[in-house]
Parts: C-alpha cells; structure tokens; sequence
C-alpha cells in the first residue's frame, strides 16, 4: 500500500476539509398548508406530499 513520502502541512490539511461544514438546509413552502417544510420530504403539518395525502395525523 501506498504511503505519503512528506507529512502533510498544516495549511494543506485545513484546506482538505474546506468542504466538511455543516451547510444550511433549505426549506420550501408547503403548497397545501403554507408551512416551510424540506424539500422532497412529506409536510409534517399537513401530511402532504405532491398534492397526496400521504401520511394522517395523530
């Protein structure tokens, strides 16, 4: 197996995980309820999901 024939600086380490941030996520509005919900996911309020009920209540 391959190793690495120089240790890794800190500047480049720290630049290897640039994109390990916990991004925002981005809501939608639920077209029959008007609440924000995820994107592709059923609207906990209503129980929506493409003009369906999906899930009920309870």
């Amino acid at each position: 197996m391959a190793h690495p024939k120089h240790r890794k600086s800190h500047s480049k380490t720290r630049m290897g995980r640039s994109h390990h941030a916990v991004k925002i996520r981005s809501l939608s509005e639920c077209p029959n309820c008007r609440e924000m919900k995820l994107s592709h996911r059923v609207c906990p309020k209503c129980g929506f999901y493409k003009g369906a009920i999906v899930r009920t209540e309870s």
